[in-house]
């Protein structure tokens, strides 16, 4: 089952859309219940990247009407930025006073490891221990994995040094993996404005909804298609229903929808802003970070970039000496690189600029 509300009125339609969906056959009154937005970033939600605290409130609300009673915030900023900047720059530590919510850093947590077939993760134990995790995600493109929502949301849950992993391993495979240990309770998308080009935020796209929904692998699957792409486009996708996290989206698939006069009548699709720049890139197991700032550095530059020479980034070329031209502290050894864990954008822009004259 699948909810979606449309409308201007993000606090009230979160709540609706809650109590619209099938919630209360999984969640207890007595349940602790922690609710992981996306605060990847300290930017604030208007800009594209990060869940709208009004979510998060609306959530909040149906909880303490429901008669949940230990609630939490939980989340991990991604490698280089800070979970607690991020907080307040995105008005949870406003909303955590307002309603006395805890809020938790898990870069700050302790870790469980755990297996699932040859993927070995640390897992933040707040993550683990609650009854009940609800997934707050922001739909929005990502540079590396085309669009993410739900299932790469909670790779917020990882410790930093399972971040870097992750992209190590290839990103998309662990991270199907991390859904089959980690499951929330329900996933709540926030649909309000996700930035279609860059995870990084900065180019919000207005389609004004909220959609719900249990499984994360069927909702991603619907989100895909919502902005443009088919579900196995999106590799981790395709792995997660390979492994049986669930089943696509499908015209059998039971939708609801509220306030249906709001939805919006213009397209609402992906640039695929990422895709333009992939010739001219030679990738080895980038963090999202640094390879979030070179796209976004290259769509900025307007293409500019004329050298002969690939642009190297990513963890595999630590230690070694390259000739070429490189982003980030990994690639130190080539001839020219940008320096930064990760890089500025406009850093990066200027090291292009450079390299044009």
């Amino acid at each position: 089952m699948i909810v979606i509300t449309y409308g201007s009125d993000i606090v009230k339609n979160t709540y609706d859309t809650l109590a619209a969906s099938d919630i209360r056959e999984y969640l207890k009154a007595g349940f602790s219940v922690s609710v992981k937005p996306n605060l990847v970033v300290a930017r604030p939600a208007s800009e594209g990247a990060t869940t709208h605290p009004e979510v998060v409130e609306g959530i909040i609300l149906f909880l303490r009407d429901f008669g949940v009673r230990k609630i939490n915030i939980i989340e991990g900023s991604w490698v280089g930025d800070s979970t607690k900047r991020a907080f307040k720059s995105c008005g949870y530590e406003e909303l955590s006073r307002k309603h006395g919510i805890p809020l938790v850093d898990l870069k700050s947590d302790s870790c469980t490891t755990l297996k699932y077939g040859k993927y070995e993760m640390e897992i933040c134990d707040e993550a683990l221990k609650t009854d009940f995790l609800i997934n707050v995600p922001v739909l929005k493109a990502h540079c590396q994995t085309g669009m993410t929502c739900c299932m790469k949301n909670l790779k917020g849950c990882i410790s930093d040094n399972e971040k870097r992993n992750f992209h190590t391993l290839g990103i998309h495979r662990p991270v199907a993996a991390l859904n089959a240990l980690l499951k929330p309770g329900y996933n709540v998308v926030d649909g309000i404005c996700g930035d279609l080009s860059f995870e990084e935020g900065g180019n919000p796209v207005k389609a004004n909804r909220i959609i719900a929904g249990r499984n994360g692998l069927l909702l991603d699957s619907f989100c895909a298609e919502l902005i443009g792409y088919k579900p196995d486009e999106i590799e981790y996708l395709s792995y997660g229903k390979e492994i049986g996290l669930g089943e696509y989206y499908s015209k059998d698939t039971k939708v609801v929808e509220l306030n249906s006069e709001y939805k919006s009548v213009c397209e609402v699709k992906s640039m695929r802003a990422a895709e333009k720049y992939r010739s001219i890139i030679v990738e080895d197991a980038a963090c999202s970070a640094c390879y979030s700032s070179l796209i976004f550095a290259l769509y900025r530059s307007r293409g500019k970039y004329r050298s002969h020479d690939k642009i190297h980034i990513g963890q595999g070329f630590k230690e070694k000496n390259c000739a070429g031209f490189g982003i980030g502290n990994c690639a130190k050894g080539f001839d020219k690189y940008v320096a930064g864990c990760p890089p500025k954008a406009t850093d990066i822009m200027a090291a292009i600029r450079s390299l044009e004259v």
